[in-house]
């Protein structure tokens, strides 16, 4: 809901439990007023009136306050749009007009043929916010920064800064520190989202898992990106964020043309942790994952059972076997097309193997059918290996710098999918090859970051690093529209494209090549802050693990801990005894029993996974789910018991488990006893309101 003053210069956006307020002085200033629990607009208009701090040397009293500073004029904080045209740098802007359009306001301004909108939209307690750029008449307008948004934080004293940092197989760890003067700027400068860090910050000064406020932004953007999270002289807040690293430019506008940035989102809770956790799972349910009133199927992945070295018979004994324990996708990865026998040639030839599938993928994928099951297979569209017929054919199509060597990772090389040419190429390949079989599912992997990021001939090169990902989201909006019975999965070396751009048009990511189930217990922990348990594939692998640790650990230990969100299986299951096999199809069930609770519930995340013991519960309607993990006993302590969230507690809730009938006000404020014990143990509690 958009509420506007009679001037027509104070706005305020109200979401269920929260506001946000700017207003627009008479010397063209965008102010920001508020942003936290929700206020009526004579509340706004009140804010509006106050006067900007006094005369200070050396400072602006814009810093600080300003909804979407820029570069130019009496400003000294880090600005959200840089722009160069052939005459000038920086911009002077004036208010044009406002209007609405539903539930979005926009807020029009220009500096001489520059124009600038800001877009603003209410969803659910998450601000949206996103800035359109044109050039309405110069020869050329560069683009050296537009950021999304700008948010600024109300005065606190001592706020701290959550953030998910990582890198391969340890992605989305969660830290938490004081915010000190100064800048604190995180990103990717590798063409992709990233492993190092998730697109999202959190600031508070005392919130814990379910108290206090929480000021939370998150960035729909999958290519190199920026949030800079700026702590001024006068210790006010500001964060900045969008796509690209740093201000060597994104991309030139000419006469006529316009640059939309991704969306910035914006979130206050006063739940603390958890709180907004569950907002913004909420939001990405409802407004940005497609489809997410579905249920995600228990899939089968056959990588980690079979690598490279794979054929259509020994896949057909793979996925009799997933399907006798309950498995509902069965998916063939890397090795089932050109010369894939390893990672050192094929990638770019998309055409089934003809002595792997001498009749193409429609047999085995009619068999997996047979089978009851869904059929997927893994792709790297926008990769290629020197050595294959795409390369040899056309090796201009790569990000190259003239007369430099062309640098390989994992034996590959970036297709400049900027080109358009390179764009129907592939979407010719792709949609020729989901029409070839009755595929349900594609894997859409991304293996190596950008390094020559070059394209000769093209007079304004850096523009490939905007374009490659608009092509990217591109070619997946016109597949999902040829085929929208397939279901896509976002991958890069696991975890390194997630973030809500992605998401939205994606069914699910893979969120770790690490597979060890202790080590995803953090892992999950940090994605969760964010990101649904709806979207978060998890895969029961073998063990000892063979990708990492040499862990062992108990099928039980694997299995609760990837119930934790989507389900899959990725062990060599021709291997798997038959008490193995026996008791896996046992998990399968349990877990299809909870899946409408864990994919479609209510997080709370009840002891993180620092400790010995840890634990999540979901819940929907009258159901609730709590998966437990026991690290390690120590010293014959016994386990603590585990204090649950989100009940009522005059009500009674019965164990489907042991048939036992516990109070809700037991449950929350005594606990409940998980029965674990030793090492690596883990337990699902099923409880339902009566």
């Amino acid at each position: 809901m958009v509420d506007i003053a009679e001037n027509g210069r104070t706005w305020l956006l109200t979401g269920p439990t929260s506001g946000y307020a700017l207003h627009l002085t008479e010397e063209h200033e965008l102010l920001h007023l508020h942003w936290g629990p929700r206020i009526a607009l004579a509340d706004a208009e009140a804010l509006a009136v106050r006067p900007l701090p006094g005369y200070r040397p050396f400072e602006s009293p814009l810093d600080g306050r300003e909804e979407y500073p820029v570069e130019g004029g009496p400003r000294f904080v880090r600005p959200a749009l840089s722009v160069r045209t052939d005459e000038r740098r920086g911009t002077e802007w004036a208010f044009e007009a406002y209007d609405t359009e539903g539930d979005e306001l926009r807020l029009r301004f220009r500096d001489d043929a520059v124009s600038l909108t800001l877009h603003y939209r209410m969803r659910g307690d998450v601000v949206e916010r996103w800035v359109t750029v044109g050039n309405e008449g110069h020869a050329r307008v560069e683009l050296l920064r537009a950021d999304a948004a700008t948010w600024t934080l109300p005065d606190r004293d001592g706020w701290r800064l959550s953030q998910l940092h990582g890198r391969w197989a340890a992605e989305s760890l969660l830290t938490s520190a004081p915010l000190t003067y100064g800048d604190k700027v995180i990103g990717s400068r590798r063409g992709h989202t990233g492993h190092q860090h998730l697109p999202w910050v959190a600031l508070h000064t005392d919130a814990g898992e379910e108290h206090g406020e929480v000021y939370g932004c998150a960035l729909g953007w999958s290519g190199s990106w920026r949030i800079a999270v700026s702590q001024l002289p006068d210790a006010r807040v500001q964060i900045t964020g969008g796509a690209g690293y740093d201000d060597s430019g994104l991309l030139t506008l000419a006469p006529g043309e316009s640059y939309t940035t991704p969306v910035f989102a914006g979130l206050w809770s006063d739940g603390g942790f958890g709180g907004a956790s569950r907002a913004w799972h909420a939001y990405q349910r409802a407004h940005v994952v497609p489809d997410a009133d579905r249920d995600r199927p228990v899939l089968f992945n056959s990588w980690e059972a079979t690598t490279f070295d794979i054929s259509e018979e020994q896949q057909a004994t793979l996925a009799r076997r997933a399907a006798a324990i309950g498995v509902e996708l069965f998916v063939v990865d890397d090795g089932w097309f050109g010369a894939r026998t390893s990672d050192r040639a094929g990638l770019g030839d998309w055409t089934p193997n003809p002595d792997r599938f001498p009749n193409g993928l429609k047999p085995l994928a009619d068999y997996v059918h047979a089978l009851g099951m869904q059929f997927g297979i893994w792709v790297e569209p926008e990769m290629v290996n020197p050595d294959s017929d795409l390369y040899r054919a056309h090796p201009d199509w790569v990000q190259y710098q003239f007369g430099r060597k062309r640098t390989e990772f994992r034996n590959q090389l970036v297709l400049n999918l900027a080109r358009e040419d390179v764009q129907e190429h592939l979407w010719q390949q792709l949609d020729g090859l989901l029409s070839s079989a009755p595929v349900d599912y594609v894997k859409w992997d991304f293996n190596r970051c950008f390094t020559d990021a070059g394209w000769p001939g093209e007079p304004y090169p850096q523009r490939l690093w905007v374009d490659h990902v608009r092509a990217f989201y591109a070619l997946l909006d016109r597949l999902r529209a040829a085929h929208p019975g397939v279901a896509f999965e976002s991958c890069s070396g696991g975890g390194g494209r997630i973030d809500l751009g992605v998401m939205s048009r994606t069914d699910q990511v893979w969120t770790s090549d690490n597979t060890d189930p202790l080590d995803r217990l953090a892992i999950q922990h940090g994605f969760s802050q964010i990101h649904p348990a709806r979207v978060m594939a998890a895969w029961v692998t073998d063990s000892p693990n063979t990708q990492l640790n040499g862990r062992v650990s108990s099928l039980r230990f694997r299995f609760v801990s990837a119930m934790a969100g989507v389900l899959g299986v990725g062990g060599d299951l021709s291997e798997w005894t038959e008490e193995e096999l026996a008791e896996a199809r046992q998990w399968v069930e349990l877990y299809k029993e909870i899946r409408p609770v864990v994919q479609h519930g209510d997080l709370y995340r009840l002891r993180p996974p620092e400790g010995g013991l840890s634990a999540v519960q979901y819940t929907l309607g009258d159901e609730s789910v709590v998966l437990a993990w026991l690290q390690a006993q120590r010293y014959g302590e016994p386990v603590p018991a585990v204090r649950l969230r989100g009940l009522d507690p005059a009500a009674s809730y019965e164990c489907r488990e042991t048939g036992e009938v516990h109070r809700g006000a037991v449950l929350l404020h005594h606990g409940l006893d998980t029965g674990l014990r030793g090492d690596l143990d883990a337990t699902v509690v099923r409880l339902r309101r009566i």
